[in-house]
């Protein structure tokens, strides 16, 4: 019936008889989508939609942003019903594919980068101009982003996501701050075009330049929750220092259209963040355990990950449902899976006479530090039968102040590849130090980093004295 259908718009758009009609991979939408060709290499996308009244708020941004210049498909046919309509074929490259290697790793590419500055610095455009004469009346479901909205999706949060973990808690109190953050979110109000949906799978690549997608939930509002929609997309994968340089990027543009105050800015967008993220688990606990679509199910981790590095800002305008989400993030069907991806730092004091210890990972190992400078109390006899843990050669060491300075320096060299590691989603960095019988020096080297390290970061350290036979686990204390 589709396929006929949209056979025959295609044909009399075209003059031409549609050849093949192949159906497109779907996300989350219920809309389906098809390629449809004809002579000539003559290629147009049929969309089938269930819903008239959201089909017709697309043909009319997508109409209406044209002509205000945005990079959006061109809408060429419809049927009278709305039900289907042709558009123009932008190809098959979305963004979130174009950064696969990124996503996967935490590295992004410069070629990367400079796709994803490229679209947060046409975001702007996107509010602004296509809020331009815009009648906001054709959005749908409501033409602004208003205080139902916002307590439709923290509802839908809770009945599709945090109902469904088992957890206890108390409705009333719950609903107290959904109406705190409500009002926060409504302090602001700007005629802009709210994308809604703005994230990777729907800004495609043509020839190199993004394109704008699935723009139909769109409504009247502010700018942060397309930020924040962006930047905090479940499983993109961007670093913290990333993030900062893409917003830096999104307000550099933003101020061509409105004076911008960055401090009150970003502090209003850590509410938005919050609210973007609870709206985010609703919709995966629904696609996810009600649609059993696994797709939805693996973001789930990534979602609460980015949840609990939120929650260490302390939203204490909403204590009690603070109180739930940290207890959600704690929940071990999450904490565990979190503590699968966290870091690993596998620290190795050794003696080189034995060789470097081996890398078991196959990452390719990581830092190895050499403590044979360093005055060594193994050339006096009255050490021999100590370590670099006991008091004695502890108090030898550090009274020489050798091996405090050479700490001191080693220190900044590491925390920043635990940090850019922890920002990249590794699993495992492997340090080591090494001195000539791997007893004194790099033992009392190696215990000193793990417990800087432990006391610093969210990491869980394996302590290695090779030689001494000695192992110990530290988890984090944070």
């Amino acid at each position: 019936m589709e396929k006929e259908k949209l056979s025959e718009l295609f044909q009399k758009h075209t003059g031409c008889i549609a050849i093949a009609i192949t159906e497109l991979p779907s996300s989350g939408s219920n809309r389906r989508y098809f390629r449809i060709t004809g002579e000539n290499n003559l290629s147009l996308i049929g969309v089938c939609g269930t819903q008239p009244e959201e089909n017709a708020a697309f043909i009319y941004m997508a109409k209406h942003f044209g002509e205000q210049g945005l990079p959006v498909p061109k809408v060429l046919i419809q049927s009278d019903d709305t039900n289907y309509y042709l558009q123009e074929d932008l190809g098959d490259t979305l963004l979130f594919d174009a950064l696969e290697k990124g996503r996967k790793t935490g590295v992004y590419s410069d070629t990367e980068k400079s796709l994803l500055h490229k679209t947060m610095a046409m975001l702007p455009d996107v509010q602004y101009r296509a809020a331009n004469d815009m009648d906001f009346s054709h959005c749908y479901p409501q033409p602004s982003f208003n205080k139902r909205s916002i307590l439709w999706d923290l509802n839908y949060f809770k009945y599709c996501f945090l109902k469904a973990t088992g957890m206890e808690y108390q409705e009333d109190r719950l609903e107290d701050d959904f109406e705190k953050l409500a009002d926060v979110l409504l302090q602001d109000d700007s005629n802009t075009f709210l994308y809604r949906d703005f994230q990777a799978r729907n800004v495609m690549l043509c020839n190199g330049e993004p394109y704008f997608i699935d723009f139909q939930g769109g409504r009247r509002g502010p700018v942060y929750y397309d930020v924040a929609s962006f930047l905090w997309q479940a499983k993109a994968n961007y670093s913290d220092s990333l993030r900062k340089e893409l917003l830096r990027t999104y307000l550099k543009s933003l101020k061509r259209y409105t004076t911008v105050n960055e401090v009150e800015f970003k502090k209003q967008l850590q509410h938005y963040i919050l609210f973007r993220t609870l709206q985010v688990l609703g919709a995966y606990g629904f696609r996810g355990y009600f649609e059993k679509k696994p797709h939805f199910i693996q973001s789930v981790p990534y979602a609460i990950s980015n949840l609990k590095a939120l929650l260490k800002n302390n939203f204490k305008e909403y204590p009690y449902l603070s109180a739930v989400l940290r207890e959600l993030t704690e929940l071990k069907q999450f904490s565990e899976d979190i503590k699968k991806r966290r870091l690993e730092v596998k620290i190795f004091s050794f003696a080189y006479k034995k060789g470097i210890p081996n890398d078991t990972t196959g990452n390719g190992g990581g830092f190895v530090f050499d403590c044979r400078a360093i005055n060594n109390p193994g050339k006096y006899e009255r050490y021999n039968h100590f370590t670099g843990l006991d008091e004695p050669v502890v108090e030898f060491l550090e009274n020489e102040g050798e091996i405090t300075s050479f700490l001191t320096n080693v220190y900044p060299i590491v925390d920043a590849s635990v940090q850019r590691y922890i920002d990249r989603g590794f699993a495992s960095l492997m340090i080591c130090f090494g001195c000539t019988g791997g007893q004194h020096r790099s033992v009392y080297s190696a215990q000193k980093m793990a417990e800087h390290l432990h006391d610093k970061f969210d990491v869980k350290i394996q302590l290695i004295h090779r030689e001494q036979n000695i192992e110990q686990i530290l988890e984090s204390r944070l």
